[in-house]
């Protein structure tokens, strides 16, 4: 892939003359963060990473964004215990943030979209903590911090079912669409949540498949339909939040 790839940019297939070109231009610079960590047994580690990367690259080509390094891990409470998941700490996620956004703002950077694939809660406050911090100390940054699924969540109870959730419908669908060669055959229903509002050392005794839903009735159509919805949201979201235009309508890969 080119450093411009439809529209665009890879922060680290640029020389650092055109970064700051970049970056005085008043360019949106998007930040992907993902995760290494379960999601049942049919789907793979870096589900959410993939996820992210997708979004990141659409929504930068609506915008001639420059899209930074995807972060790969996250802090990932709930599944910390299961094979596979390699889970950060909330004070390393926060400062990976902060420093991020605020290295960007030393750069010149004043435009900032943080869009994470991981929607856990104490990964979202880490990241959403670590770039207030960063905005506060640099008034100049204006960042916008959410998770695709905050707007991909907004599906369930019309298309989708109100308790789909963790590698359920709709997260095995987005990757069937997008790596539908990972996705194994056998997709484990998971009906058991943890207990509200208790904390847990051992959560993953209450979700033992890892899957929160019923992901047998996926399809890469679904996923195609709901990343668009993503898609098309986000870019809504930035070109009012920002006061950016847009290049073209979303609704397409």
């Amino acid at each position: 892939m080119s450093a411009r790839s439809g529209g665009s940019i890879r922060a680290d297939e640029v020389a650092s003359p055109e970064f700051a070109r970049l970056a005085d231009s008043g360019a949106l610079f998007i930040l992907p963060f993902g995760s290494l960590e379960e999601h049942g047994s049919h789907l793979p580690l870096g589900t959410d990473t993939m996820q992210a990367d997708e979004v990141a690259r659409r929504v930068a080509e609506e915008f001639r964004a420059v899209v930074l390094p995807t972060v790969g891990y996250g802090e990932c409470r709930s599944t910390r215990n299961f094979p596979g998941t390699l889970s950060l700490s909330f004070e390393t996620v926060m400062m990976l943030a902060y420093d991020i956004a605020s290295e960007l703002s030393r750069n010149g950077a004043s435009k900032l979209l943080v869009i994470t694939g991981h929607a856990g809660t104490g990964h979202m406050a880490a990241i959403r903590l670590g770039v207030l911090r960063a905005v506060e100390a640099n008034p100049s940054l204006k960042a916008m911090v959410l998770s695709d699924y905050d707007l991909a969540y907004e599906l369930k109870g019309k298309e989708f079912p109100e308790d789909d959730g963790h590698a359920g419908l709709i997260e095995t669908s987005r990757i069937l669409n997008l790596r539908p060669e990972l996705v194994g055959r056998s997709r484990p229903v998971g009906r058991s949540r943890p207990p509200r509002f208790m904390l847990l050392p051992d959560p993953e005794k209450h979700i033992p498949t890892g899957v929160m839903g019923d992901p047998r009735g996926a399809g890469a159509g679904k996923g195609a339909a709901i990343d668009d919805y993503v898609v098309e949201s986000l870019c809504a979201l930035v070109a009012d939040n920002f006061k950016m235009k847009r290049r073209k309508s979303s609704g397409g890969r």
